[in-house]
């Protein structure tokens, strides 16, 4: 075999199913031995490779695939693989390379994409010989899966590529430095049952790290059991049912009053694969500080990166919560739970986007409920309209860009949710600004006949940059006003169906119409572009500060 057969074999070995890409001259020989059973999904832009990918990943738990060619095809790929990496999604990206030859030659879209992608991936690789491929490529699925997930690349000249394969070559992995714990120290977790044992306001906190962990049952066991009230992070919602009466919603600059009031009171957090970003914590020296916290993470690098962690435990949240919840005793608390109870208030200030997310909740919910729908947003007003209003009651149904706050993620993402969860309805909760970021893939969507169902929030306007230059810089509107297509007109241009919903009583009869439509579909609707998303934590500053009102 040739080095581009072993790659295209050992996908498939691996349970590869399916690959998003596009072609270019240094993956010729690559794509020209193609196998008919891996699906290849043709992008229309290299950026949505990866993010179909990462899409993929999220959607299903697997290791999503992409590939392009050298030069621009690699580069284009950095925002989708930047993107999977803050957010820890498993993503094997394989991009084509110059021949080994005229590799620092400046070649024809010759690119160092190795020494490009080192901060943005979690490993990647140079292949020099054909005789290395094999191992590299089970190094680079077992990397991508293990411990913290996240993208590796793997980089192939085009001669090695073409080169044949010696007979008998070793594809042993070879990782002496490499070994993620699993297992929490058994001190450690005696110690957080201690802690919790002991606690008169405990808390638990989730993050996306309980969805890759598969953990999110024994979250919700654990919180039945010690009486703990729940709030997440954008990335954990889904963890523990929506309509949970121990669930307060989510924390943060866009959080509730409630999961916001009640980090600030409680005694002890109990934080399960958080990072603990800037948009939890506000100001970071103001945040949780009466509470001892417990903070659980596979990635050993974020305990105390942020937060100090007083009981920090490494390992797979799953593992820990097996050892932890026998050693926690049961508990009511109902003194507790009755005071962050009296936290509760409504999510925000009623608006046509708000409004428009609880009617898409009304029309989805039997389909929610049952873990059959996959919600998928951009980045914006929108995004948070969503995760305030929008109740998730499974993992792994909201896909959003946490860590890089990519625009134009959504439409990618959902291509690859749908083709990954066939079964499932995929809805695209979009924005004006970041539909047209990667617009082109609706040929994707087309071509693929995919069924994704898209609801475009159409402001007129870049709605979160222009929320913050009407709060906190004095109204000065800069750059912000966008003059869109006419959206139903270019949804049809794609051979994708459209409807207006110009007043937002038609809201929930537009929904009902778009979910209907066998095929894929588009729902406009219009929103003011004075709306705001509230409640809302400045910038830096403490979560009590949360503004309710404007």
């Amino acid at each position: 075999m040739i080095g581009a057969e072993v790659l295209w074999n050992s996908l498939l070995q691996h349970g590869v199913e399916v690959i998003f890409g596009y072609p270019g001259g240094a993956v010729i020989p690559v794509y020209d031995v193609l196998p008919s059973s891996l699906r290849h999904v043709l992008v229309r832009h290299e950026q949505a490779a990866a993010m179909a990918a990462d899409g993929y990943a999220r959607a299903t738990g697997r290791l999503g695939a992409c590939i392009a060619t050298s030069g621009p095809g690699a580069l284009n790929l950095l925002c989708g693989l930047t993107n999977a990496f803050l957010d820890s999604a498993p993503v094997l990206a394989i991009t084509g390379q110059v021949p080994t030859g005229q590799l620092g030659r400046d070649a024809f879209q010759e690119t160092d994409i190795f020494g490009a992608t080192m901060p943005l991936t979690k490993h990647n690789y140079l292949v020099n010989r054909v005789e290395d491929l094999p191992r590299i490529l089970n190094e680079a699925v077992y990397l991508a899966q293990a411990g913290r997930k996240g993208p590796v690349l793997v980089d192939l000249p085009r001669d090695v590529a073409e080169a044949e394969v010696p007979p008998r070559v070793d594809a042993s992995p070879r990782l002496p430095g490499y070994k993620p714990r699993r297992d929490g120290h058994p001190a450690q977790v005696a110690r957080a049952a201690e802690a919790l044992a002991s606690a008169r306001k405990p808390l638990l906190l989730v993050g996306g790290g309980v969805k890759w962990a598969e953990a999110a049952p024994l979250a919700v066991r654990l919180a039945e059991k010690a009486g703990l009230p729940v709030a997440s992070t954008l990335m954990g919602l889904g963890t523990v049912p929506a309509d949970h009466p121990l669930f307060l919603g989510m924390i943060g600059m866009h959080g509730t009053v409630a999961a916001n009031r009640a980090v600030q009171e409680c005694d002890v957090l109990l934080a399960l694969g958080v990072r603990f970003s800037d948009r939890v914590t506000g100001k970071r020296e103001a945040f949780a500080t009466g509470a001892q916290i417990i903070h659980v993470d596979v990635d050993p690098a974020e305990l105390g990166k942020n937060v100090p962690a007083h009981i920090p435990i490494v390992g797979d949240v799953g593992r820990v919560l097996e050892g932890l919840i026998p050693l926690v005793p049961e508990r009511r608390r109902q003194e507790w739970l009755d005071e962050v109870d009296s936290f509760r208030s409504p999510a925000g200030q009623d608006g046509v986007g708000a409004s428009a997310v609880r009617a898409l909740a009304r029309v989805t919910g039997d389909l929610a409920r049952r873990g059959d729908l996959i919600l998928v947003t951009d980045v914006g007003q929108h995004q948070m309209w969503v995760a305030q209003h929008y109740p998730f009651y499974h993992p792994r149904t909201l896909l959003t860009s946490g860590g890089l706050g990519a625009m134009g993620y959504g439409l990618p993402a959902a291509v690859g949710a749908q083709i990954g969860c066939p079964g499932k309805r995929v809805v695209l909760v979009t924005g004006d600004g970041s539909l047209q970021i990667n617009l082109q893939e609706l040929a994707t969507v087309r071509q693929e006949d995919l069924p994704i169902k898209i609801v475009l929030l159409d402001n007129g306007s870049l709605g979160m940059v222009r929320q913050w230059q009407e709060m906190f810089f004095d109204g000065n509107l800069v750059a912000v006003s966008l003059g869109g297509p006419d959206w139903v007109k270019l949804a049809e241009a794609y051979g994708i169906k459209a409807w207006r919903c110009s007043d937002p009583g038609e809201l929930e009869d537009g929904l009902a119409t778009l979910m209907a439509e066998p095929g894929p579909g588009l729902l406009h609707c219009r929103v003011p572009a004075e709306e705001k998303v509230l409640p809302m934590v400045p910038a830096g500053e403490p979560l009590a500060r949360i503004i309710v009102s404007w």
